[in-house]
């Protein structure tokens, strides 16, 4: 796996996500599909790098702020930049339950720290899964 092609700029994990997942399962790409309200050809990504910022499944006109920003800039991660964290980053409640965009500097601080590919092989994944799933605790 390409750890660096599928982690986008903003430190969420491409590989892990059901979008990208779903380019190899018919199955999941069908219920996505369906919840989503999106067409099964729609139900994919292949992450934020090969998508240019703009997965088609987002229907968007143009590439989101941070790709822009880190492509202007000539940077691999945001965190690399002497602005990190930046107002781009800024978690929203908006959709927190569905997307985990709240989890970028966190992961951010990770790759840093502890490098791309061991964030990616032992911590990633668990990091999604406290999001969606583990309770608040101090």
């Amino acid at each position: 796996m390409d750890y660096q092609r599928m982690t986008a700029p903003c430190g969420l994990d491409c590989f892990n996500c059901q979008m990208f997942l779903a380019s190899e399962n018919d199955e999941l790409r069908l219920k996505i599909s369906q919840k989503s309200g999106i067409s099964f050809a729609q139900a994919i990504c292949q992450g934020c790098r090969d998508e240019g910022g703009s997965p088609d499944f987002l229907k968007r006109t143009e590439p989101c702020s941070v790709y822009q920003c880190i492509t202007q800039k000539d940077l691999d991660f945001c965190s690399k930049c002497s602005d990190f964290p930046c107002d781009y980053l800024q978690p929203y409640a908006d959709r927190a339950s569905e997307v985990p965009h709240n989890t970028k500097v966190f992961n951010l601080c990770l790759i840093k720290k502890m490098g791309l590919e061991a964030w990616a092989k032992t911590k990633a994944k668990n990091v999604k899964h406290a999001y969606f799933s583990e309770k608040f605790r101090l």
